[in-house]
């Protein structure tokens, strides 16, 4: 199983096939006009000369909750060694952060990476390669369907219009904070994924810190606020240590860190809107 790479990962570019590649991406709906532009490595033997447009492929087949991604090129080489750097690379960017609140890191935090499997034909002095990346669902599109709806009767709910950031923030936070119990019936039990999603927060009303955590981050990004999920160790009450997920927001160009599981157990705000550099008993993960 492949979990993706870093954020600012780069995709490829192989210097060994110059411009002869070509790529098709077999998706059921045609790529828009790609909107990002990502640099791309020269290390390996294979790139695709329609980088942005693959990868925005890619993006909304994630998004669509597809079973399978599948990306067909032909090269004048044999890249068996490069495809897992390759695919990794290509998911990285895929998961980036965009201006779309229900891609980025929505996406990122509720699957449990991917599966890869790859084979190519030899036609003349060409490969034809077939790649099938299989992300590991923790919703259907269905329930995502659900989701969608639900994050809109909230928002209207809040009447956030014409309000400051810091209101929009602070409305939102006390919805999530008041609405949603910590699931302490399926904690324990890693082959339940819903706990961790914005399904279980909204619709099941229940959810461990990673579903709080990208809830928070979805109703954020929606209303228009800068936010990202952040994960790594925190230091409980007890003193004992647990891998635990929070939020980081954008407001008035600086961040701020905020834990609305651990605010919504307690019934205060002690860890609200607090300064990233000084948000007590909290070490995020490096990288993403």
């Amino acid at each position: 199983m492949k979990r993706p790479g870093m954020r600012g990962a780069a995709l490829i570019l192989g210097g060994l096939l110059l411009a002869a590649l070509a790529v098709m991406t077999a998706f059921t709906d045609k790529p828009s006009t790609p909107k990002y532009h990502y640099e791309v490595r020269r290390d390996l033997s294979v790139y695709f000369a329609n980088a942005d447009e693959v990868i925005e492929s890619v993006r909304n087949s994630l998004k669509a909750r597809k079973s399978s991604v599948t990306v067909s090129y032909i090269s004048h080489s044999d890249n068996m060694e490069d495809i897992d750097a390759l695919v990794s690379e290509l998911m990285g960017f895929a998961l980036s952060e965009t201006e779309d609140p229900a891609c980025g890191d929505y996406i990122f935090y509720q699957y449990g990476g991917y599966e890869t499997l790859y084979s190519y034909t030899k036609e003349g002095g060409s490969y034809r390669y077939e790649i099938v990346i299989t992300p590991i669902w923790y919703t259907t599109r269905a329930q995502e369907e659900q989701v969608d709806k639900r994050v809109d009767e909230i928002l209207s709910s809040l009447s956030l219009d014409g309000l400051s950031d810091e209101e929009r923030i602070s409305r939102i936070y006390g919805w999530v904070c008041d609405n949603v119990s910590f699931d302490l019936i399926h904690e324990k039990n890693r082959s339940y994924h819903l706990k961790a999603t914005a399904y279980g927060a909204l619709i099941n009303r229940t959810a461990t810190c990673q579903g709080y955590a990208v809830t928070l981050y979805r109703l954020l990004r929606e209303a228009g606020i800068d936010a990202g999920v952040v994960t790594g160790i925190a230091v409980t009450s007890d003193g004992s240590e647990e891998y635990h997920a929070w939020v980081r927001i954008g407001l008035n160009g600086e961040y701020f860190c905020s834990d609305p599981t651990w605010d919504s157990a307690s019934g205060s705000r002690e860890f609200y809107m607090i300064p990233e550099s000084e948000f007590p008993r909290h070490t995020p993960d490096p990288g993403r």
